[in-house]
């Protein structure tokens, strides 16, 4: 029984540790990240459901700059100023406006791609990979909402720069939705116009208010 009980305290002294160090980590990411005045990123897209055979595989990018973003994928930009959210669909020769900034849940949501983790979910420390020599540390988040569609989500860290390489999403209906950093640029020039709307541009679409 002595044995058992020491098992027990080990076990619990490691689970205490990788959630320490997970959130320690966290809030060294966040602080690296906030110390920017904007970032940019390119990035690889990949949805997977086996059960589904389903497999989407697409390249995008995005302009970070306090609360306003400018992000490009999928044949669409969605632009945000900061109190308005534009979604400009060249195909369909659209442009949705709303104030809404980003669904919650939404993985590539710009407003929270880099700050998603620091509420709504507990942390641990994962495995370490070693990636074309770069040591990348992942952290497992799991939501404390019991009732959302995600059953967790490994945040992988460059551990030298303190830079989000990757993040893999796990679904509760088996999908997986991946997306790694193929370049992160930070304090770029940036045009004093990147992130306004220009209406005569987008003359001949369809202007589509949603409030």
């Amino acid at each position: 029984m002595k044995h058992l009980i020491l098992v027990f305290i080990a076990v619990f002294n490691l689970n205490s540790f990788a959630q320490h160090s997970g959130k320690k980590l966290l809030k060294e990411v966040s602080d690296k990240v906030n110390g920017y005045e904007n970032i940019s990123i390119d990035f690889k897209y990949v949805l997977e459901n086996t059960s589904e055979n389903i497999k989407q595989e697409t390249r995008g990018d995005v302009v970070l700059q306090g609360d306003k973003y400018k992000l490009n994928i999928l044949g669409v930009t969605r632009l945000f100023d900061g109190k308005t959210l534009y979604n400009i669909s060249p195909e369909d020769e659209e442009v949705t406006i709303s104030t809404k900034k980003d669904d919650d849940e939404d993985l590539i949501a710009p407003s929270k791609m880099l700050s998603f983790y620091e509420n709504g979910y507990t942390s641990t420390m994962d495995i370490l990979q070693d990636v074309k020599g770069r040591k990348i540390q992942y952290v497992k988040l799991i939501p404390i909402d019991s009732n959302s569609d995600i059953k967790y989500i490994l945040l992988g860290i460059d551990s030298q720069t303190k830079h989000i390489y990757n993040l893999i999403q796990i679904g509760k209906n088996g999908t997986k939705t991946t997306l790694t950093v193929n370049s992160f640029k930070t304090n770029e020039p940036l045009s004093k116009s990147l992130f306004n709307f220009d209406t005569n541009k987008y003359k001949d679409y369809y202007i589509n208010k949603l409030d």
